[in-house]
């Protein structure tokens, strides 16, 4: 082991974990602490204007700027108690993070000093360089000017000395260049159009809200071990490196005991997550080495994004403090499972009801089926833009791989519900049915109580599964805005409900029963979206087959799935939702192709540079040794088979090395040139599809040669962290 490495490696092996103060509180006490919630609302705003602002929550009442000016008083006077200094409208450009530009409670007292001032105005509205984010074409460099609005959905909270503000960012003639404008849009849309449906069982029904139970799956890495890796630090993933001996195959880690040094970073996690008011439910050791999971309570869908975009930059901060770096790349370490986020998602009305809960009466069971119908219609006729939402240069290293879904959208119901929908389907008559609850196994165990079964099973191969109350959306990367996902599915179960509920009324207006005109709908929907249902293995090459005769999206080039976006029927489907027009849609797509192209280029520099300055000196090095050695072994001896039996091994490595060397900088000089010819594409869609197809092939080429040279490579030299050393913290 080289000098530099075995230091790094030391230095991780002596970390110890860091003091992390434990609350006296319970969790509940310290619940949203730092977050300006109903409770505070009520403490520090006049009666009247509390009243108002949860009218403008509840109901979507406009805001005055008079209830602004008082809100403003009294979230300034809760965080001036709380020792805060600073406020900045908290928003997510279309970027993977986040965006704040910090503005201090400071105005002139026109004395010669100053006061503490933050008015409705600042509160609601700020004005970031709109030109600086990307924005797909819509602002020039020379159109500076874009805003931030408040989201009051979205509760105000600290971080430091900071009051943060979740806001909407739009530009200056108006379109959205974030992710929580559209969502918002997306939510109001299927609200909307479920609430129309929902009164056919509940006339009760006045609103329908989508939740979001999210599941975070994410790595950790000793920092020293990151810094000495140049790969793991610009892309976020290793471009080489070989397999250690053990990884995951003993399937030993998955919710295995937690390391104690990863429980005390998880212990610091979930306090500080916790006092900003997100519901940090479960934690487990996920399937490959040094990879982990953090799951919340559900939530309301826009505050669930939110709430996912402040953990990933609260988990990045507090993996530091512990001497971890937090990878969230979808795929950091070749031949083991990569992280994704699974989005748990579901619709419920005011009155209580969750709308894929089967129920226990025929009614219920119908309002049921019509709503699973119908989000299986909106995932068959936009099947291919909900992959794009989904797709991304890191992401498409995961898809299909290990336990990730394939790169086909599919949806997974299992038994009963296959069943039920069956019998819908070649019914001839308002005949309603209903499906079986839980029900209870019995094991030939003393001490042991009946459990109770689930009425689906699970499918960990499926993009898009029903599991019970709810669909899991499994396609979603560990790194990705859940937004994105989010607008697009929403939106198109909007425009599915709305096309149900408009054939229903026709048929009403005809004469037929409420009854019947439902069950004709949904009779010919289950027939028109057979195709979207599969419960088989989604990994066979059997199921790829029959995904495309079926007319499902089967491509698998990243740059060519965005083109989904711009789809007449999917531009048709965000501007009869009012999510987005075809302008913001076209913008969107230039980030998209603009960010591939850019995330492929960074990677091909590093591999370049890494090849050339670390990989063929050290492996050059040591064939120098062994030439040396074969040298000396010739001066030594005069028997020309003795000389042959003594150096075979050694020449044997001597031309190995030279023959992958060799391959290396042919290929990383050929990926080079070729990337100076298409860096002249002027078209960015074109151009992201030639990093795609040319440029793309020779990392996983070049890093075949470069994996073999690290099992020849005497092991003292060889500089970068190897994956046995990577993968398991000490």
């Amino acid at each position: 082991m080289s000098k530099l490495r075995f230091k790094v490696v030391e230095d991780a092996f002596r970390k110890r974990p860091v003091e992390v103060k434990t609350p006296t509180e319970r969790p509940s006490e310290y619940f949203a602490k730092y977050v300006f919630n109903q409770e505070k609302m009520f403490k520090y705003l006049p009666l009247s204007t509390y009243r108002k602002l949860r009218q403008v929550i509840e109901e979507g009442a406009p805001l005055s700027i008079e209830v602004a000016d008082e809100v403003a008083k009294g979230m300034k006077q809760w965080a001036m108690d709380m020792g805060v200094t600073h406020c900045t409208h908290w928003f997510q450009p279309l970027t993977e993070g986040t965006a704040e530009k910090h503005d201090a409670f400071v105005e002139h007292d026109f004395k010669g000093g100053m006061v503490e001032n933050f008015s409705g105005k600042e509160l609601v509205q700020q004005e970031p360089d709109a030109s600086s984010f990307p924005n797909g074409g819509i602002r020039s460099t020379f159109e500076a000017r874009g805003y931030s609005a408040w989201d009051p959905a979205s509760p105000v909270f600290i971080v430091g000395d900071t009051l943060m503000i979740p806001t909407v960012f739009i530009s200056y003639t108006g379109e959205a260049l974030d992710y929580k404008a559209p969502l918002k849009k997306a939510l109001a849309a299927v609200d909307k159009a479920a609430t129309k449906v929902a009164r056919y069982f509940d006339p009760e029904v006045t609103h329908v809200q989508a939740n979001l139970g999210w599941e975070q799956e994410y790595f950790l890495v000793d920092e020293g071990l990151y810094a000495a890796r140049p790969d793991l630090l610009l892309t976020g993933r290793t471009l080489m490196g070989h397999d250690s001996a053990k990884n995951q195959q003993m399937e030993d880690h998955y919710f295995g005991a937690i390391p104690e040094r990863v429980a005390e970073f998880m212990r610091d996690l979930e306090i500080q997550a916790l006092e900003l008011g997100i519901p940090c439910k479960t934690r487990h050791n996920e399937v490959a080495p040094n990879q982990f999971e953090l799951a919340p309570i559900f939530e309301e869908c826009n505050l669930a994004v939110d709430h996912n975009m402040l953990l990933m930059s609260l988990m990045r901060n507090v993996a530091r403090r512990h001497g971890f770096r937090c990878l969230l790349h979808e795929k950091p370490f070749a031949g083991i499972n990569g992280s994704g986020k699974h989005n748990n998602w579901s619709l419920s009305t005011n009155t209580g009801t969750l709308l894929y809960a089967p129920g226990k009466t025929p009614e219920d069971s119908l309002r049921f089926i019509t709503f699973v119908v119908e989000t299986l219609m909106a995932v068959y006729k936009h099947n291919g833009v909900l992959k794009a939402s989904i797709m991304s240069a890191t992401n498409a290293h995961r898809l299909g791989a290990n336990e990730a879904p394939p790169a086909i959208i599919s949806s997974f119901l299992g038994k009963q519900v296959s069943e039920l929908l069956d019998k819908v389907e070649h019914s001839t008559k308002e005949e309603l049915f209903t499906m079986e609850g839980k029900h209870g196994v019995k094991l030939d165990i003393p001490q042991i109580p009946e459990l109770y079964i689930d009425n689906t099973d699970r499918n960990r191969t499926s993009p898009f599964a029903f599991t019970g109350n709810r669909f899991e959306f499994r396609a979603v990367g560990s790194i990705a805005n859940c937004a994105s996902a989010m607008i697009a599915l929403n939106a198109a179960v909007a425009e599915a409900l709305e096309n149900f509920y408009t054939r229903v009324e026709a048929l009403i207006a005809k004469g037929e029963s409420k009854i019947g005109a439902i069950l004709d709908v949904l009779r010919e929907d289950i027939k028109t979206c057979r195709p979207i249902h599969f419960d088989g293995n989604g990994y066979s090459d059997e199921w790829k087959a029959e995904a495309a005769r079926r007319g499902l999206d089967c491509e698998t080039s990243c740059p060519l799935i965005f083109d989904r976006y711009l789809d007449d029927s999917t531009v048709k489907m965000f501007e009869s939702t009012h999510v987005m027009n075809r302008h913001e849609l076209e913008a969107r797509n230039e980030i998209k192709w603009e960010t591939y192209q850019k995330k492929i280029q960074i990677e091909a520099r590093v591999l370049g540079d890494l090849c050339m300055n670390h990989i063929i000196p050290v492996a050059t090095k040591y064939q120098s040794e062994l030439v040396d050695n074969v040298h000396k072994i010739q001066q030594t001896f005069s028997d020309p088979e003795k000389v042959k039996e003594l150096t075979a091994y050694n020449i044997d490595l001597i031309e190995k090395i030279n023959k992958h060397t060799s391959f290396i900088a042919e290929n990383v000089e050929e990926m080079v040139e070729k990337r100076k010819v298409v860096n002249k594409i002027e078209n960015i869609r074109e151009l992201a599809i030639a990093y795609h197809d040319e440029i793309a092939p020779y990392f996983d080429a070049i890093r075949y040669h470069i994996d073999k040279l690290e099992l020849i490579v005497e092991d003292e030299m060889w500089t970068l962290p190897k994956y046995r050393e990577l993968l398991f913290i000490r």
